[in-house]
């Protein structure tokens, strides 16, 4: 799958809409002169380059083109020698004929913008908000003070808060005079959801999930799903949201994070950049992800916005096959499903049926000789059997994956291994990697009585704690 997000670099990149008007960017700035200068953009987590000028003896230069940019976040950067030196950031929105004017002693402080009011919103901001950070600094020394008690830093945190109040009236004005600017929609899209106290339930209890439940009702108050030029940050402002509400704010199972990810969707499809944005970062984060069972979202993610040619706005036809292949591997063994059976020959040459096995649950292990993190993860899976096999009624299904039957016997002998183990090339059932995911080894799947699969590559540490959860769970029932 990396490959696959390689591959985009360069092909997921495209412009959702222009207008006809085009953009130029006039620059003058003192200290400057004989070089080369490059707007660039962000987009998510990379910066590309969008135009090149050169700065004459003056320090003038200009941007210019025939369609309009999509809006975001912008960078200038110089060339000096071999290397290229970020100068500062700018906004592009709606108005894209202006001038800037400034000083290489301080880009920031000489900024003179002409033509262009977000810009000039941008950079006083900027301003208001470094003169803030120098008026608290000294509260924020006495604050960090370990030496002091907390008591002695009272008039410190008083004198602290009143700055950052100071600051945030501030922005709440820029976000209430301006609120079509992008700098306005910045910063309202960073902050901070204000949660009320819990109220108390009739028996006179205060309502413990209350803050949990309106914090997740109201994430997306701030932020704009369908403004694209969110995905064009400093940083991957976009992204971050999105993981942030999917992984700490959604239950971790995957007919809900599919639901939460579809509400989302649906909003960020009035625009095109953001649909295919949100939805391949949601195919990204769940290709391979952290929690057990999970890849069932990545298999729905494909069947509901590829297979269904929803992305073939945007998506080709290669990107689209590797989705696929990856999707159709993932869907054959994910947990709840029926464990595809395997027969395959044993050391003797004698075929052995997986389920043809009694125990209540069956451990399918599928190694390579060769690997060298088979050879770590193997004397886990002996000690965990030894111990364990008559507690959980449990039998192991190794699979090597080598064509060579001396290589699996000295394997066996080598690892001590008391469990069935089979050649997986001898298959009375075809290609094992066209029926379980397992094309990294080793790889682990455990398989219940009634043959579903309950776990899929856990630890094998973790075995014995996953069982007794599991056991536990049942016995609840």
């Amino acid at each position: 799958m990396r490959s696959i997000v390689l591959f985009l670099v360069i092909s997921f990149i495209s412009v959702s809409s222009f207008a006809q008007e085009g953009y130029k960017i006039d620059f003058k700035i003192k200290g400057l002169k004989d070089t080369t200068a490059y707007l660039g953009y962000y987009y998510g987590e990379t910066t590309y380059v969008n135009d090149t000028a050169l700065v004459n003896q003056t320090g003038a230069f200009s941007f210019s083109g025939k369609k309009s940019l999509p809006q975001g976040v912008y960078l200038l950067v110089f060339k000096k020698g071999k290397e290229s030196i970020k100068a500062f950031d700018i906004v592009i929105s709606s108005d894209q004929q202006f001038a800037m004017e400034t000083d290489t002693e301080d880009y920031i402080k000489n900024m003179k913008v002409t033509g262009d009011q977000d810009n000039k919103i941008f950079f006083e901001n900027i301003i208001n908000n470094i003169q803030r950070s120098q008026e608290a600094e000294p509260f924020v020394k006495i604050l960090q003070d370990s030496l002091l008690k907390e008591e002695s830093k009272k008039e410190a945190r008083d004198a602290y808060n009143n700055i950052s109040k100071k600051a945030l009236a501030y922005q709440d004005e820029i976000i209430k005079k301006y609120p079509a600017t992008l700098t306005a929609r910045i910063i309202k899209a960073n902050k901070t959801i204000e949660i009320p106290d819990a109220p108390k339930l009739a028996n006179g209890r205060v309502d413990s999930t209350f803050q949990f439940r309106y914090y997740k009702a109201h994430y997306w108050d701030n932020f704009n799903l369908a403004d694209d030029a969110m995905i064009r940050m400093p940083r991957p402002f976009y992204m971050e949201k999105l993981k942030d509400y999917l992984t700490k704010l959604v239950i971790p199972q995957p007919d809900s994070i599919i639901k939460e990810i579809n509400k989302l969707a649906a909003v960020a499809r009035k625009n095109q950049e953001c649909y295919k944005y949100l939805v391949w970062m949601c195919v990204v984060q769940y290709q391979n992800p952290e929690l057990m069972g999970l890849d069932a979202v990545y298999v729905q993610l494909f069947d509901k916005y590829f297979a269904s040619k929803e992305m073939d706005f945007w998506i080709n036809e290669k990107t689209k096959k590797n989705l696929k292949d990856h999707a159709d591997q993932l869907r054959l063994s994910l947990i709840g499903q029926t464990a595809p059976n395997l027969i395959m020959q044993d050391q003797n040459l004698q075929p052995k049926d997986m389920h043809a096995l009694k125990n209540k649950y069956t451990i399918l292990f599928i190694f390579d000789p060769d690997c060298g993190h088979c050879r770590e993860e193997t004397p886990k899976l002996v000690n965990f059997y030894n111990t364990n096999k008559k507690k959980f009624d449990v039998e192991v299904y190794a699979v090597s994956a080598d064509t060579s039957i001396q290589k699996m016997k000295d394997f066996i002998k080598e690892m001590k291994m008391p469990w069935i183990t089979v050649n997986g090339p001898r298959s009375y059932v075809g290609n094992y990697q066209k029926l379980y995911d397992a094309a990294q080894t080793p790889s682990l799947y455990v398989i219940d009585s009634k043959k579903k699969i309950i776990a899929k590559k856990p630890p094998i540490e973790k075995l014995d704690e996953f069982l007794t959860h599991y056991e536990a769970s049942l016995n609840r029932k």
